[in-house]
């Protein structure tokens, strides 16, 4: 049996659609708004789900402002969740989920991971080389996802767009939401 056999199904006729607001953080030294494809793609995938995309930004690969971005972020009720992509490399300039984790107060190690086990079976033994990452944080949702439309393309088919769909049975990330903060 492989993953996609083993998935649960949507739930859709017992509860209705609940949009999330989902912030797009592009980490890179050369990417622009004109060619920010992963950006693109994690934006038309968002809004063809019935999400609002609350808020945009393109970051250097620079630790200190990808923690600034974040915890604005993290700081605008505004903001449910944030999607990051870039810079979960192994090179020296791929600090991504180094700042993320320097946010985080809670990680969630299993979304790196089966992020990397659903890539295996794209990509071969290449999926090592991804830090996919994803933690909470002030009650807002953090992703980092490596850099390429393709891999988002992945995390959001494959993850993201069950985990951030109300209706998603047994469990999701958004029926988690009103209970984040709790202590």
């Amino acid at each position: 049996m492989n993953a996609s056999e083993n998935k649960p199904a949507p739930a859709a006729a017992e509860r209705a659609f609940l949009p999330v607001n989902i912030a797009i953080l592009t980490v890179s030294d050369t990417r622009t708004a004109a060619d920010d494809k992963s950006g693109d793609t994690l934006a038309h995938r968002l809004d063809g789900a019935g999400h609002v995309l609350a808020a945009r930004a393109i970051v250097k690969d620079d630790q200190a402002a990808i923690v600034a971005q974040l915890k604005a972020w993290i700081a605008d009720k505004n903001i449910d969740v944030v999607l990051a992509t870039g810079g979960t490399g192994v090179t020296g300039r791929d600090v991504t989920p180094e700042a993320f984790a320097s946010v985080y107060e809670k990680e969630i190690p299993g979304f790196g991971e089966l992020f990397r086990m659903l890539s295996y079976e794209k990509i071969g033994t290449s999926t090592i080389q991804s830090r996919a990452t994803a933690g909470v944080a002030g009650g807002t949702y953090l992703f980092a996802l490596p850099g390429s439309p393709s891999a988002c393309r992945d995390a959001w088919d494959d993850i993201l767009v069950h985990q951030l769909d109300y209706r998603f049975k047994p469990c999701n990330f958004v029926e988690l939401m009103p209970r984040l903060m709790e202590k």
